[in-house]
């Protein structure tokens, strides 16, 4: 049986008084898209950054067996960890390449660290258009532009396993289904995704198991498929659009 890439087991993460992280337990296996669906304040966006170190959690977060739940966030992206927030952070009044470089920062002391690496051409061939962009400032992209550049730059650090969260927040529906398309192709170019996403349509479409956040827990998970076709799922956060309106082009399976 092939080791997990990460696995959470019995997460909690409070607010003072108030958990809004209540014993979640996820895995993510290598070179497999898990997605992590709910409403505004079920608790997602606090389950990634206490997976990526940035808030404090009771339970155990194992990468690839090893613990990693006291370990501090610059010690998770050195074992293979990136985090791509909701907002990006990208440095707007940098170049977009400067910002690229940036993402190889952990290498900044060998000899890959001072040019990219020849990753910078990598970049470039999975997302031809920053190409295009490559001395124009950050600040100055498009939406869907900006979340291609946070994409890349985390990839810069390579990862073996990168954590999204809601990529798709204030994107236009034609956008989204690009990014959607762009997240899968990494999954199929061997890097393990979470994906946290509040449109469960698009995320669903791509994503091979998928887990349902209520009230900090977790109230569901299955495959895709079987998720897809959940009464409470559909009734909650597909409505009556089908899966397939949401990307064209893609299979119900995520593939």
């Amino acid at each position: 049986m092939t080791q997990p890439m990460l696995e959470a087991e019995t997460l909690s993460v409070a607010y003072g008084r108030v958990e809004a992280v209540r014993g979640v337990s996820l895995t993510v296996a290598p070179g497999r898209l898990v997605t992590v669906l709910g409403a505004n304040g079920a608790g997602k966006t606090t389950l990634l950054n206490a997976l990526m170190g940035v808030l404090p959690a009771r339970g155990r977060i194992l990468f690839e067996g090893r613990d990693l739940t006291r370990l501090p966030i610059e010690a998770r992206v050195a074992q293979g960890l990136s985090l791509i927030p909701e907002r990006r952070e990208l440095f707007a009044t940098m170049s977009v390449e400067d910002n690229l470089k940036l993402g190889a920062f952990r290498f900044r002391h060998t000899a890959r660290g001072k040019d990219g690496g020849g990753d910078l051409g990598e970049m470039y061939r999975l997302f031809p258009r920053l190409a295009e962009r490559r001395r124009q400032q950050a600040g100055t992209l498009s939406g869907g532009e900006r979340q291609m550049l946070a994409m890349a730059r985390a990839l810069m650090g390579r990862p073996r396993l990168l954590m999204l969260d809601e990529p798709s927040l204030g994107l236009a529906p034609l956008i989204v289904a690009e990014v959607m398309r762009m997240v899968a192709r990494l999954r199929d170019e061997g890097v393990a995704i979470l994906l946290v996403e509040q449109n469960a349509r698009a995320a669903l479409q791509i994503a091979d198991h998928g887990y349902v956040l209520d009230g900090g827990s977790v109230v569901l998970q299955g495959d895709s498929r079987t998720l897809q076709g959940d009464a409470r799922v559909v009734e909650t956060y597909l409505g009556s659009l089908s899966v397939d309106e949401a990307l064209p082009g893609r299979t119900a399976s995520g593939r």
